[in-house]
């Protein structure tokens, strides 16, 4: 059975160590002028070399040969397996017998955060008093869990993650030494989805090597299950478009392909963060609300679910956006609606609102210009304006409620109840109580419901009989499942 390559060619020396060089050149000056400490601490992500390390420092400190052969005087122990206080007591009562064959008897305990209460307690008396024969190598991929009085007696060494380039370039010499026919554009990909580990990218150049003689990235994606990039742009492009039934299809479509919702979401990530940093996109609350749902798919008990909400929850990106607050007629008005620079500042009487269109029609509650073209309400256009620049968070969920108003109180009508919950929330109805009132000037009090199911049969037999025309203005009809929205000008 041949031998794993990550095995095959794990470093032997502090000098054969790559990405890690503000260690290996600290350990090779302590070495070098004999400060050797009794206790080290190696943390960090995993793969990145932390235990081939503490077994080169073992060896290097005895002044042995790193070439497999066991030593008395080298202890590993796995703290996941031996965890338990009985196991540390062991370890305190032997630590004082002398080395059998070497200077320093050397204990290499790995993920010692696994260790339980009584055993750190019990390993910390010996690394208060440790024999001068004895060095400890703690080595732990959450730092986080260990006691500070066990952190504070050693010397600690960050290990960082391994850039690409230089897994990129290991990947090369190994692929060069094991006649592995492999694309720069293969090994690139591997070592991006390596989480800058060594071990796992070699792992994948290993497992990729029995897939084809001649690796290429198309080879690595599907290793990996990366959806290609031409299909995350696309889904990027229907996600930003709002239109719900085009993101729902596109994701059953990666779906059925096989492509799973956390690597799915991950590349989505990865998308976003390149064009964030091309200057292709804009950074706002509402694009970090929408890439936290995201970066939270990977840990969803139901993935699908989690990701398919996820893109739901992204909007429509436009320079001019309308946002429509349908009634009756126009002309069926009872009172005129008031302007924010008018005297009189009398509310209008009740109005209801159509939520999918910005088309004239009977259900609407629009203005007509000069020029024949429809127009929003003017105050609670001027809500929305202020609601979108100061909080664009909470206006990706007020932009789907259509509204009535009456005397001094005006109630969104939302068709999803999540909607609802954003506007409800003490802090945001607080802010849009302000604002409205602001502009009315005159108190006003916010309400909220959710559409009934009549209701909802209502807007979907107006949304059919709109879909069949278009308005003065050339805006097409938007049907968009989440109720009331904004209009795109194409």
């Amino acid at each position: 059975m041949g031998e794993a390559l990550y095995r095959k060619y794990r470093s032997k020396s502090l000098n054969e160590v790559v990405g890690q060089r503000h260690i290996t050149d600290t350990l090779s000056r302590a070495l070098t002028s004999g400060r050797v400490s009794h206790a080290y601490l190696f943390t960090g992500p995993r793969g990145v070399g932390k235990t081939s390390i503490a077994r080169i420092l073992a060896h290097e400190i005895n002044g042995v040969a790193y070439d497999g052969s066991n030593y008395l005087d080298i202890i590993e122990i796995d703290a996941a397996s031996n965890r338990r206080i009985d196991e540390i007591r062991e370890l305190r009562d032997k630590v004082h017998i002398a080395p059998a064959q070497s200077k320093y008897k050397v204990y290499i305990i790995d993920e010692v955060h696994m260790l339980t209460k009584e055993a750190f307690n019990a390993l910390l008396k010996t690394l208060e008093e440790p024999p001068a024969h004895a060095v400890f190598i703690l080595a732990t991929t959450e730092a986080h869990k260990l006691p500070e009085t066990i952190t504070s007696r050693t010397q600690r060494f960050r290990f960082l993650p391994i850039s690409v380039e230089d897994i990129s370039g290991h990947l090369r010499t190994i692929a060069k030494y094991e006649n592995i026919q492999v694309s720069d554009e293969a090994l690139h990909l591997i070592a991006r989805h390596a989480g800058g580990s060594f071990r796992d990218s070699i792992s994948m150049l290993d497992q990729a090597a029995s897939l084809a003689d001649a690796i290429e990235e198309t080879d690595v994606r599907t290793l990996i299950g990366l959806p290609p990039e031409a299909a995350i742009e696309q889904l990027a492009i229907v996600a930003s478009s709002g239109d719900a039934h085009k993101i729902l299809v596109k994701l059953d479509t990666l779906y059925g392909d096989g492509y799973q919702p956390a690597l799915i979401a991950k590349q989505l990530l990865v998308h976003v963060r390149n064009s964030l940093h091309d200057g292709k996109s804009v950074l706002s609350d509402q694009l970090l609300d929408n890439l936290q749902r995201l970066e939270r798919v990977g840990a969803a008990n139901d993935q699908k679910t989690a990701l398919d909400i996820a893109l739901l929850h992204f909007s429509p990106v436009s320079s001019l956006t309308i946002h429509a607050t349908p009634i009756t007629k126009p002309t069926e008005l009872a009172t005129p609606l008031p302007d924010a620079n008018s005297s009189t500042k009398n509310s209008p009487e009740k109005v209801s609102a159509a939520p999918l269109e910005v088309e004239q029609s009977e259900s609407q509650e629009v203005i007509i210009n000069e020029k024949g073209e429809s127009e929003p309400l003017p105050l609670w256009s001027q809500i929305m304006k202020e609601v979108k620049s100061k909080h664009p968070t909470m206006y990706s969920a007020l932009r789907m409620a259509r509204t009535e108003q009456q005397a001094d109180e005006i109630t969104l009508v939302f068709q999803f109840a999540f909607h609802q919950k954003r506007i409800d929330e003490p802090k945001n109805k607080k802010i849009l109580v302000d604002i409205a009132s602001k502009i009315y000037e005159q108190p006003l009090k916010i309400s909220t419901t959710v559409q009934t199911e009549e209701q909802n049969i209502s807007t979907k037999k107006q949304t059919t009989q709109h879909t069949e025309h278009k308005t003065k203005s050339g805006i097409e009809t938007i049907t968009n499942i989440f109720g009331g929205a904004e209009v795109l000008e194409s």
